[in-house]
C-alpha cells in the first residue's frame, strides 16, 4: 500500500484515541484490514503502518474513513477522519454515517446523490456490511426528532421595533424575476412537497411494474437536481418537517431500487440516510418502515439475525402507537428473519402476531400511504416465504396461491416472487410438472424486467431443480429458458 511522504508533525489525535480505545498498533491494523474485507478491499496493514500514521504519514484512499469507523465501533460515538488527524477522502464508507444534525444529514445524503448520479460506477460495487447496521439503528432508537429544522428564516420582529427596509433588498425580488430557477434563497412551498410525493408515487409504480433498474438513475438525478435545492432552501418548522419526510421517502426508494439491481452496499447507504431524514421529519413510524426495509435486505442476503434485530428495533421505536396495519408489517418482517434462521416457533409466533394485527385494522384507521400496501395479499406472501424457508411446502403453496389470487396485476414483480415461491413449494411436494411450468412463466416475466432480484429468484428455483435435471419436466424447463435467450 503506497503512502504519502511523512509529515513532520506527529499525530497526537490518533495517539490519544488509540490509548482511549485500548488498541495496540497491531490490533488497530488488524481491525482496519478486517473492516476492509467487509467492503471487498484486500488491505495489508500491520503495526509498522500504524507507527507511520502516528508519525504523521497519511494513508491514502478509503483507509482514513475505515480507521475512523474502527474507532466509531469501539468507542460508541461517531468519529470522522478529521477527528483522528487524518485527511478526509471520498470513502467507501461514506453514507453509513448517522448525522448529528439536519444540516450534516443534508450534506451526507446530497453527496451520495451526486456521486451516484455521476460516473462513480464503483459505488454500485460496494459490499453490504452487516456491522454497518448497528450504529444507525441504535442512534435512531435512542434519538429524538431534531429540535429545529427550519432554514433561512429571519426571526419575526414586532412592527414597532422593526427598521424600515427598501423593498428591493428583500430576497423575494430575484425569485420573482426567475420563478423557474431554484437558488439558495428559494422558499419551499406546499406545492413543492406535493410534487415530491407525486414523483415518489410515480417511481414506486415503475419500480414494482418494471424493476428497480428501469428508472433508478432518473430518480437519483431528480433527487440531486430538485430535492437537494429544496433542502438547502428557505422553510419554516412545519414545512421543513414535511420536506424532510418527502426526502426520506424518495431516498428510501432510491435505496430500494438499488437493492433490486443488487447494488447492496449502495442501497444500505440510502436506507441509513432515509432513516436519518425520517428523524429530522419527526416521523417515527416512517423510520420504523425504513428499518423494515433494511431488515428485508438483510433477509435477502441471508443475514437472519440482523434482520430480526432490525425488525425488533422498529417495533420498540414505535411502541404501541402505530396503526394495526403498521404493527402487522413490523411483525411480518421479524417473521421473515426467523424463517431464514430456521426458527420455527419464533417465526410462527411473529406470523400470528402479524395476522392478528391485520385483523384488528378498521377501515376508518389513519394509515400512512406507505402502510396501505400491507394487505391480505402481502400477508399471504409473507406466510408463503416463511413456510418455504422452513421447508413447510404445503403451507407455503397454499399461501403463495392466495397471494397470487389477491394481488393486483400492477404489482408485477411481487406476483413474480409469489409465483416462484409457489413453484418451489410444488417442487418440494414432488409436483415437478407444475413446478417447472410456474417457474418458466416467472422466468419469462423476469426477462421483461430490469430486476436482479427477479432473476435471482428464478435462479434459486433452478438450483433446487438440479437434483431432478434428468427428468422430462426439467429438460422441458431448460428448453423454455434457452428459448428466452
Amino acid at each position: 500500500m503506497t503512502e504519502r511522504p511523512a509529515q513532520r508533525t506527529p499525530n497526537r489525535q490518533l495517539a490519544a484515541l488509540i490509548a482511549e480505545a485500548g488498541f495496540s498498533n497491531a490490533g488497530l491494523a488488524r481491525r482496519v484490514d478486517q473492516l476492509g474485507l467487509e467492503h471487498g478491499l484486500d488491505l495489508r496493514y500491520d503495526k509498522t503502518s500504524v507507527t507511520r500514521w502516528l508519525r504523521g504519514q497519511q494513508p491514502r484512499g478509503t483507509t482514513p474513513a475505515l480507521i475512523a469507523e474502527v474507532f466509531t465501533r469501539r468507542l460508541g460515538r461517531r468519529l470522522t477522519a478529521q477527528d483522528l488527524g487524518l485527511d478526509a477522502c471520498a470513502p467507501v464508507y461514506a453514507g453509513l454515517e448517522f448525522a448529528a444534525g439536519p444540516e450534516e444529514a443534508v450534506d451526507i445524503v446530497s453527496g451520495l446523490w451526486r456521486k451516484d448520479s455521476g460516473s462513480h460506477a464503483e459505488l454500485r460495487k460496494i459490499a453490504f456490511t452487516p456491522a454497518g447496521l448497528v450504529v444507525p439503528s441504535r442512534d435512531w432508537l435512542i434519538g429524538r426528532a431534531d429540535e429545529k429544522v427550519a432554514r433561512g428564516e429571519t426571526p419575526r420582529v414586532p412592527a414597532q421595533g422593526r427598521p424600515a427596509a427598501p423593498r428591493a433588498t428583500t430576497p423575494a425580488e430575484p425569485r420573482r424575476r426567475n420563478p423557474a430557477e431554484r437558488g439558495p434563497g428559494h422558499r419551499v412551498t406546499g406545492g413543492d412537497i406535493a410534487a415530491l410525493r407525486s414523483v415518489a408515487e410515480l417511481f414506486r409504480t415503475l419500480d414494482d411494474a418494471y424493476g428497480g433498474g428501469h428508472a433508478r438513475q432518473a430518480l437519483v438525478r431528480y433527487l440531486e437536481h430538485e430535492c437537494e435545492p429544496m433542502l438547502r432552501g428557505v422553510y419554516g418548522e412545519q414545512t421543513g418537517r414535511r420536506l424532510f419526510g418527502a426526502a426520506a421517502e424518495l431516498t428510501r426508494l432510491a435505496g430500494w431500487t438499488s437493492y433490486d439491481i443488487a447494488a447492496h452496499g449502495l442501497a444500505q447507504r440510502y436506507f441509513v440516510q432515509a432513516l436519518r431524514l425520517s428523524q429530522a421529519a419527526g416521523d417515527r413510524a416512517y423510520g420504523a418502515y425504513v428499518l423494515v426495509t433494511m431488515s428485508r435486505q438483510a433477509v435477502y442476503l441471508g443475514h437472519g439475525r440482523e434482520a430480526v434485530q432490525l425488525a425488533r428495533v422498529a417495533q420498540q421505536g414505535v411502541g404501541g402507537s402505530a396503526p394495526p396495519v403498521v404493527q402487522a408489517l413490523l411483525h411480518a418482517a421479524e417473521a421473515r428473519g426467523h424463517g431464514v434462521l430456521g426458527e420455527v416457533r419464533s417465526c410462527t409466533g411473529s406470523l400470528v402476531r402479524a395476522e392478528r394485527a391485520l385483523e384488528a385494522a378498521r377501515s376508518g384507521d389513519e394509515v400512512p400511504s406507505w402502510g396501505r400496501c400491507f394487505d391480505e395479499a402481502q400477508l399471504a406472501d409473507e406466510f408463503g416465504h416463511c413456510h418455504r424457508d422452513l421447508q413447510q411446502f404445503r403451507a407455503a403453496a397454499q399461501h403463495a396461491e392466495r397471494s397470487l389470487q389477491l394481488r393486483g396485476a400492477g404489482h408485477a414483480r411481487s406476483r413474480l416472487f409469489s409465483k416462484v415461491v409457489l413453484a418451489t413449494a410444488r417442487l418440494g411436494l414432488g409436483e415437478l410438472d407444475q413446478a417447472c411450468q410456474l417457474a418458466a412463466e416467472a422466468a419469462g416475466q423476469a426477462a421483461e424486467m430490469r430486476s436482479v432480484r427477479a432473476v435471482e429468484y428464478v435462479k434459486d428455483f433452478e438450483r433446487r431443480l438440479e437434483p431432478y435435471k434428468d427428468a422430462a419436466p426439467a429438460r422441458g424447463y431448460r428448453d423454455k429458458i434457452a428459448a428466452l435467450g
